[in-house]
Formats: C-alpha cells, structure tokens, sequence
C-alpha cells in the first residue's frame, strides 16, 4: 500500500510539473508552411456534397510527401478521391484509421518517383464525393462543414472557400469563429469567404441552411425525421453566446490547473498517510472475517463502504449456496446450447437479511413463477422502464448493505474519510473547470489559448486520477480497519495466485465454495474458478450449483445484464440533436507533412 501511494504521489507531481514546463525541439532544420488554401464545395440537388481542396506547402529541407486526415461521422462516406500537384509528382496512398481516411500523398521531384522534394514549394489539389453529410429536416436542408479542421500540424496564412448551393434563394449562412472572418458574401446561390490566418488547433466551421424544395430525390442526403431550423439556429445561438462568455473569464479558470495538485498534496499530507499496525502476513488461507460477501466487497472496494455488482452478484452466489436459489440448466434448440436457469422461492424469504430479500425479490420480477432465464435478462433490461426498476432496486440493496452492516458509526471505527471527501468535492470541481478550461482553450485565439487548453487537460486527467484512486489514498485508515484490509487483501493475493492455492488446496468442496463466494466479492472469481477446474478431481461430474452458476457463464451474463441496464437508463445521445453548435460539423480533420 506505501508503494501504491508513492507511485500515486509521484504522479501528480510528474502532472503537475509537465505542465509548468514546454519543451521545444526540432528534431532537424525541416520546416514547412501552408500559405494559402482554397475549398471549394458543390451541394447536389441529389444530396452529394463535392470537394476540391487546394493547399500551396512551401517546404524548406527535404520532404517525403504530405497527408491529409478526413474525419467521417457515423453513416459517412467518402469516395472518388483523386490528387495531383503542381511542383510535384504526387503518388497517393489511401487507408482507414480510427473513423477517418487517411491520405498520404507521396511527393517527388522526379517523373521516376526516385527523388524526394526539397526546398521547393507545391500546391496540392484533393478532390472527392462525401455521402450522408447533408442533413435533411422535415422543414429545412442543413450542411454544417469544417473549412478547416482542428488537427493539422501548422497554421494556415489564408484561407478562401466558395460553395455552390443547388438553389439560388432562401438560403441562409454563418461561419464560425467569426473571429477569423475577412470578408463573406451570398449571391445568387454562391457563397465566398476569405479568412485571417487560421492558427493550428482552430477550426474554421460553415453552417449553410437550404430550402427543401432545392433537394429532388437526395438519396445521397442523410435524413432525419424531425424539424431542424428551430433546433440548429438555437444551438448556434448558444454557441457564440458561450464562446464569448468564456473568453472573458478564462485567466481566472487557468489557475484551477495549480491548485487542484496543491491542493492534493496538503491534503494528503493532513489525512493520507496510514497508521502502523503489528501484522505481517504475506497471505491468508483462511477467511480472515465472517463478514458476509456484499460487506468485505464494500470495504475493499475503491470507494469505501459502498458495494458493488460484484458483492451483488456474490449475494447471489451465497444465496445458492444457502439453497436459497435454485440452479438448473435447459438445452436453447436453436443455438445447441445449455441456457442457466435460476428458481426461486419467495417462501424462502423469512430468515433471510434483508439486502439478501431485496437481491431474490429483483431476480423475481424478471422470473416466470420464479423461474429465470439468466439469457433472457439482458434483453429484458434493454426495456427503458424495466432497467430504471433494475437500478434503483440495486441502489436500495446498497443501501440495505450499510443500513444493516455499515452505518456510519461502524465504518468510522474502520476508516477516516475526511480525506477523501475532500478529494471528491476537489476533483468534482475540478472536472467541471477542466471542460469549461477545454471549451475555452479550443476556442480562444488569443496567444494564451493553448496554455488554457493543456491547463485544462491537465486538469481533466488529474481530476479523473483522484476521483478513481481508492478512498484510502487521501482518506485513513484506523487501525482496527488496518488490519481488517490487510487481511483480506491478503487473502485476495492467496486467491489470485493458483500457485498458492495448489500448495494449500481446500480440504473440501465447501470451501472451494466460499472461495468461490468470496472470490467474486474481491473481483477474482473467475482464477478461482480456474483452480478449482485444476484442483478438483471430476468436477465437471459434480453436481455443484455454485460450480455450475460460472461453467455456464452465470457470472458474464449478469455483469452484463448489469451494463445493459446502465446503458438502457444513458443512452448515448445522437447527431443530429447537436446540429448547429459550433465545431460539430462534417469534414476539418486535418494534416501535414512528412
């Protein structure tokens, strides 16, 4: 635990000091600019958008070729991409990384492709159709496109943009930031811009709004059944509106990045550093409590005293091994397999806790007359109001765990978690300043924007880093809770180590059986369940339930049945509904030179 909390330690500093310090070096005596670059776009009455991109690279040393990365969004596509160059020999090079076509145009000085360029300039000409980034509304046409996208390598001294609209009026335009903005104008369905330079890490973004009726059978368009105009004007609004908010107040955000680091430190410091205590176990055979599972889930987990779905799902298992819950196994004929099957009995309820009544009485709702499909959960929970049930039926049986075991006063006389409270409030704060400093940092073309943008990442991973770190980093142990830790950690390593457990196998299936229980609780059930196929003669022909419950899969298939539930209640949101905020448009990306 000291190392853990050295490493931990060590990492804010090396955090906090990486930020204060920007290095920079060449690698050689390369360098390259874009002076200028010109999009042009044609929007097809049949919903194709067609792009020219035009870049003039002077290039000082010798160069390889340059590249161009082109974002695609979900249900984009791109395609008919052709280059060539003047000053150059282009050869292109196409492939797919991480959503994005990447193109690497290779440029030589020679017709035989045997000579790299050098100090010399070229202007390089990409073409190519994208499907699916018109957007049709019910009561507008709407493109919303990166000029110039966020990642490339270096500024550009200027950038022009003509886009030919497929009809001559009722359209409508912005370009965002308006910041870079020289001179704009629409006529007769043609709209021409010319921009300041445009630093590297900023975008220069059109939205574009058409009339319906300029679109005939655009199968090429992607279409969404809903209106738009309203939504997108609104998010456009809030945009700007927010972009010139932030830049007023974003010095005082920049300070956020040191305090938060300092901050950690004295608090670690007042409340962080452990008691000793006269335990010096190297690991335990036997269960060094009679806790129940949920209970010693809850206080080893990283947030002390609350239980997870790990000590949920060794609740069940204890249930079975109380013969509180039945297993069986069915034969699915479609897929020639044996499905798990959980029984239970309401009945059996009487003398049972009363989380491990909260536990049978949510299995049951999703049972037919007790009878549970483990198969069948998952699906069930993809039913919105079905998982909100789930949830907040698992949220009381966490409840249940610290009403019953773990009230204040008794986890108090276990662990001192002033620290870690702090911690929170701190790393809350934090996240929150963080994004807010990214926003900012992403927007701002002040000199100092890149410094508010690495303050704010930063910022980000070191308010993530302390919010995950287990509680007892910045928060106490007493020495009762000490020792109650070291105990049973250690008997997570005899767990975890099959070596272990093959020099001092359970003299019975019974305690395979609580290894197994307790095994889930601490997150290793799956290595015992690997030791006990090892170390138990002819299991396979047992007729064990706790056995069964992991041979067939019992534990993945509620872990993810408890995924599915989360997922179901947060979905992530779709495109569409952020149309029109500032920098969500298709295309940008960016490139550069190698």
């Amino acid at each position: 635990m000291k190392i853990k909390k050295i490493i931990c330690i060590i990492l804010l500093f090396l955090l906090l000091f990486s930020t204060l310090t920007l290095v920079s070096a060449d690698d050689d005596d390369r360098s390259y600019t874009i002076d200028w670059g010109h999009i042009d776009l044609d929007v097809g009455n049949n919903g194709m958008l067609h792009v020219n991109e035009t870049y003039y690279y002077t290039f000082k040393g010798t160069y390889n070729g340059v590249y161009r990365d082109i974002p695609l969004k979900e249900g984009e596509s791109i395609e008919n991409i052709q280059i060539w160059a003047d000053g150059a020999y282009p050869v292109l090079e196409e492939s797919d990384v991480d959503g994005k076509k990447h193109l690497k145009i290779y440029l030589y000085a020679d017709e035989e492709h045997t000579q790299p360029i050098s100090d010399t300039s070229v202007t390089i000409y990409i073409s190519y159709n994208m499907k699916h980034v018109i957007t049709l509304f019910n009561d507008v046409g709407a493109l919303q496109f990166k000029l110039w996208g966020e990642e490339w390598d270096v500024d550009i001294g200027e950038l022009t943009a003509t886009i030919n609209l497929p009809g001559k009026t009722g359209n409508s335009y912005y370009l965002n930031p308006q910041e870079f903005n020289v001179s704009s104008s629409l006529t007769n369905g043609k709209i021409e811009a010319t921009t300041t330079s445009i630093p590297k890490g900023d975008f220069y973004e059109l939205l574009v709004l058409m009339p319906l009726s300029d679109f005939n059978n655009a199968t090429y368009a992607k279409h969404v059944n809903s209106d738009g105009k309203a939504m997108i004007e609104k998010n456009l609004n809030d945009s700007i509106n927010s972009r010139e908010m932030w830049n007023n107040i974003y010095l005082i955000l920049g300070l956020l990045s040191l305090l938060s680091p300092i901050s950690a430190i004295v608090v670690y410091l007042k409340y962080g550093r452990e008691p000793k205590v006269n335990y010096n176990g190297i690991y335990e055979r036997e269960l060094p409590s009679d806790d129940p599972p949920a209970v010693v889930n809850a206080m080893l987990n990283n947030k002390i005293g609350n239980p997870d779905m790990h000590g949920f799902e060794a609740t069940i298992l204890n249930l079975i091994d109380k013969k509180v819950i039945d297993l069986e196994t069915q034969n699915n004929e479609k897929s020639d397999t044996k499905e798990l099957i959980l029984k239970l009995d309401k009945s059996k309820n009487e003398n049972l806790s009363l989380n491990e009544r909260t536990v049978v009485n949510t299995l049951y709702r999703f049972s037919t007359d007790g009878i549970l499909n483990l198969s069948a959960l998952n699906s069930q929970l993809s039913n919105k109001s079905d998982a909100e049930w789930f949830l907040e039926q698992f949220n009381a049986w966490q409840s249940n765990i610290k009403n019953e075991y773990l009230s204040d006063n008794i986890l108090s006389s276990y662990f001192n978690d002033s620290g870690s409270t702090i911690m929170s409030i701190i790393s809350v704060v934090g996240f929150i300043a963080a994004i807010i400093m990214i926003i900012l940092g992403f927007n701002s073309t002040l000199s100092s924007g890149a410094y508010t943008l690495l303050g704010g990442i930063f910022l980000i991973i070191f308010s993530i880093i302390t919010f995950v770190v287990p509680d007892d980093i910045f928060g106490q142990w007493t020495e009762k809770g000490r020792l109650f830790y070291l105990k049973w950690k250690n008997f997570k390593k005899f767990l975890n180590d099959n070596s272990l457990i093959k020099q001092h196998p359970p003299e019975s299936i019974v305690v395979w059986n609580k290894y197994l229980i307790y095994g889930s609780a601490l997150g290793v059930a799956e290595n015992v369940y690997k030791s006990m196929k090892l170390q138990v003669p002819n299991i396979d022909e047992r007729d064990d339930n706790l056995y069964m419950y992991h041979y067939y899969g019992g534990y993945y298939l509620m872990y993810n049945a408890f995924e599915t539930s989360h997922e179901t209640v947060n979905p992530s949101s779709s495109d569409s509904g952020s149309f029109g905020s500032i920098g969500g448009g298709s295309g940008g990306g960016g490139g550069g030179a190698f």
